[in-house]
């Protein structure tokens, strides 16, 4: 069952076009990978599905349609997005981030609950409670950018370029990560430029070129596809 779907979304900066009828669709349990280079529209697909870029088309989420709303009532819906380079508040704690991630639940207890979940998947976080986020290490930024994202207790994670500027072991840790929420029932939209690691984790993917969608197909077969291996396996 389609959980999200995009249908002949555009978006524009000022007079640029940057997404030219993108459609595509995320079923719910699936990781669903978008992949292409720098400026090719990924971070401008995951912002239009939260509202933070004016689109033409329809974006329909859950059964209903979010084209038009505003983005505190997409994410208050159940999309949680953790955007590229992470953006956490750095003089704040770890414990006071993953509050600010819960901004509309009132329940303490529940706040307490979802903050015991999170260092489940990120015990690193756990050590570091305390600690001011801009004071830890980018691995743990990005642990704790997502952790945020998951304090909503949200339907969909789309995350953003979680790879970036992290080291090789962090890069497989974080993607570890990514596939234990999928088998715990999250549903993710994931955006890479690291297309090998995302296409290894995903079910299916898409690759973006110049604001539009060229190839579809399952993540294995796309790894397989010698277009996808000369432009972003090489």
């Amino acid at each position: 069952m389609s959980l999200l779907t995009m249908e002949g979304i555009e978006a524009y900066y000022g007079g640029i076009q940057a997404l030219k009828g993108i459609s595509l669709h995320v079923n719910e349990g699936e990781i669903v990978t978008l992949i292409g280079s720098n400026g090719a529209g990924k971070s401008t697909t995951l912002k239009s599905i939260c509202g933070q870029v004016k689109t033409k088309g329809r974006i329909e989420f859950n059964g209903k349609d979010i084209t038009s709303e505003q983005p505190h009532m997409i994410a208050l819906g159940g999309i949680a997005h953790v955007p590229e380079g992470r953006r956490i508040f750095p003089k704040l704690t770890v414990k006071e981030n993953l509050e600010m991630g819960a901004f509309s639940v009132k329940d303490k207890r529940l706040i307490k609950q979802r903050i015991e979940q999170a260092f489940i998947y990120f015990p690193r976080l756990k050590e570091r409670y305390h600690q001011a986020g801009g004071t830890m290490s980018g691995g743990e930024q990005q642990m704790l950018a997502i952790a945020r994202g998951l304090m909503m207790n949200p339907k969909i994670l789309l995350l953003d370029e979680p790879s970036m500027g992290l080291a090789p072991v962090l890069v497989d840790q974080i993607f570890e990560i990514i596939q234990e929420l999928n088998e715990a029932g999250m549903t993710i939209l994931l955006v890479e430029q690291n297309a090998y690691h995302a296409l290894q984790i995903a079910h299916r993917g898409y690759v973006i070129q110049t604001g539009e969608i060229i190839l579809q197909d399952d993540a294995a077969k796309l790894l397989s596809n010698n277009q996808v291996k000369e432009a972003y396996l090489a």
